[in-house]
């Protein structure tokens, strides 16, 4: 069974950069699409982005396109995402998860994901 811990969250000031990781390990990530979501207080979980198993194909929310970058390395293991020009409303736990799903319509859906990481914060301060 695939495992993930996010690491990489803390404070930033409005417009600045983070760069999350997400290791996976068990099982063969390599093989499923995975993805980014992010749940503010008081919120729903929502997605962020997405990106099959071979990193070449990825979705993103429309409100961190052009801001946030999800990349995957399979030979270590790896998922990240980039974000830029971040905003307050950027502030949650953002968390990644794996999926079996083929389907890349389902991706941005957080119902098909069935791995999930324990999350790791974001604070974009003012």
């Amino acid at each position: 069974q695939v495992q993930l811990v996010e690491s990489g969250g803390g404070l930033v000031q409005v417009g600045g950069s983070l760069r999350l990781s997400c290791a996976a390990s068990g099982g063969t990530p390599s093989t499923y699409a995975m993805g980014w979501f992010r749940q503010a207080p008081g919120k729903e979980r929502e997605s962020v982005a997405a990106i099959n198993w071979s990193g070449d194909t990825t979705y993103y929310a429309d409100s961190v396109k052009g801001r946030f970058a999800i990349s995957r390395d399979n030979a270590k293991n790896l998922l990240y995402l980039e974000m830029k020009s971040l905003k307050p409303e950027d502030t949650a736990v953002y968390y990644c998860a794996a999926t079996g799903s083929p389907y890349a319509s389902s991706w941005l859906l957080k119902s098909v994901y069935h791995i999930w990481g324990q999350g790791t914060q974001v604070t974009v301060s003012s």
